[in-house]
């Protein structure tokens, strides 16, 4: 197996930082089903190529096969398997580019940061779907995709063709982003993977989709095969994605039903009930100008934006592409002056003063504070409630006492989250919050008020 990953970036081999491989040097990692070969075939100012190469030991894979998992006898020798097993490649890729693949380059951290011109190449790649399937999985996320199906002998024309495509990707990414695109879609397009789909496996799925999966419009299938078709961990993982990545209102539908039954069980997803309450809260309020602090992709702004009442719109992030991809999504260049003039974005950070922040009704913090390290929530406090001083904050932020309703969590709800608060915890800062800065709260559960746990959303909605 073998994936080959170019870029024509100034001066292109700033690919060997990235990839913390050093183009000069042929390095082998061993593997317990083979070996993983890193290498450059080209490595100039104008053009880099980074490879990577899997050579699989079937007797090895063979003898390690874990207990419960099936034996097809000979078989295991005699098939293309070892050789073709997308899942065995993103395993050698999170082992040998691990540190690429969460984004950390301490010595070209802008660098990291940003999109680059890349190449990515797989000269046999299994695909149930055929090439048709491939393109809609990757043009979604920008790539321009070339999938050509391998023929199964080109001796013999009228067998027709096999089910492997060659597969090449081109388009302006972030490394870390292609890599976990790559990570996750690979084992989709085989809809096989090597080892027992573990419900850790959530986890891995909404670490490594983290920004593009819940908006993917095949997020549904991409989900079901990565999870092999494990009905309560495709449905953990959709709630989970619904959740704290605003996903269209459909993903937490059930995608094992028939139509009929589907749309008569089909539940109102958890950020569309969380826009709901806060939109509610706004017009209760009175506001007539709002600002989303920690705006991300757009999804409330778009819902503000709707409603003539809001006169005067805002929406900032710490995260330029945030702020882009919410540019993008409100259309704003595409609306009337008039509307287009209603709206404001811009990029900022919540722990340092802005006077952008200030001057509005009403400021919100949907699913904001739980991306801050605790020992920074002070400064956030102080920004927003003492130097902005909107009349009205909206707060809202995971309850984690309902964490043990989701069946396969591990851990915290979404990998960048830095804590999650019990009610009793939320209250306590709420209680901060009015005696430092002249504030009333009042608390809002959102979602269904489990009697035992709580909602899966606490919100406060402080007024001065």
């Amino acid at each position: 197996m073998l994936l080959t990953i170019s870029t024509t970036m100034t001066p292109a081999t700033e690919l060997g930082f990235l990839l913390h491989k050093h183009p000069g040097r042929v390095q082998e990692f061993s593997q317990s089903y083979g070996t993983a070969h890193v290498f450059y075939p080209e490595a100039g100012a104008e053009r880099c190529t980074a490879a990577l190469m899997l050579e699989v030991d079937p007797i090895t894979l063979s003898r390690t096969r874990a207990r419960n998992s099936p034996d097809f006898s000979l078989g295991q020798y005699v098939n293309d398997r070892p050789y073709a097993a997308s899942s065995l490649l993103t395993s050698a890729m999170n082992a040998v580019f691990r540190t690429a693949m969460r984004g950390r380059c301490a010595s070209r951290e802008e660098l990291a940061a940003s999109a680059i011109p890349l190449e990515l190449s797989l000269p046999a790649l299994p695909c149930r779907g055929g090439p048709d399937f491939a393109r809609r999985l990757f043009e979604p996320l920008g790539w321009a995709v070339e999938a050509v199906p391998v023929p199964l002998d080109e001796r013999f024309p009228e067998w027709g063709d096999s089910r492997y495509v060659t597969l090449t990707l081109r388009g302006t990414v972030r490394l870390a982003d292609a890599l976990n695109q790559l990570y996750v879609l690979l084992p989709v397009l085989d809809d096989a993977k090597h080892y027992w789909v573990a419900p850790d496996e959530v986890d891995k799925l909404i670490r490594s989709g983290d920004g593009w999966l819940a908006a993917h419009p095949e997020r549904g299938r991409i989900t079901r095969r990565y999870l092999g078709n494990r009905r309560t961990l495709v449905q953990s993982a959709l709630a989970r994605l619904a959740e704290v990545d605003d996903a269209p209102e459909d993903a937490l539908a059930t995608p094992f039903t028939e139509p009929a039954e589907q749309e008569h069980e089909k539940k109102v997803p958890l950020n569309e009930l969380r826009a709901e309450a806060v939109l509610a809260a706004l017009r209760q309020e009175d506001a007539r100008s709002v600002i989303d602090l920690g705006c991300g992709p757009g999804a409330l702004l778009a819902r503000l934006a709707e409603e003539p009442s809001f006169t005067r719109i805002a929406g900032t992030d710490v995260a330029f592409g945030a702020v882009r991809t919410a540019h993008r999504r409100l259309g704003i260049d595409r609306l009337p002056r008039a509307r287009a003039e209603r709206i404001t974005l811009f990029q900022g950070a919540l722990t340092y003063a802005d006077d952008r922040f200030a001057g509005y009704d009403a400021a919100v913090l949907m699913e904001v504070i739980e991306h801050v390290d605790p020992s920074r929530l002070g400064s956030v406090a102080e920004v927003v409630f003492g130097r902005a001083r909107p009349k009205t904050v909206i707060v809202t932020t995971p309850n984690s006492e309902h964490n043990v309703r989701y069946e396969g969590l591990t851990g915290l709800r979404h990998p960048d989250h830095r804590f999650e608060w019990t009610r009793a915890q939320f209250r306590a800062w709420a209680e901060e919050i009015e005696r430092s800065f002249g504030y009333a709260v009042r608390h809002v559960p959102v979602g269904e008020d489990d009697p035992e746990v709580g909602p899966p959303t606490q919100m406060g909605v402080f007024t001065r």
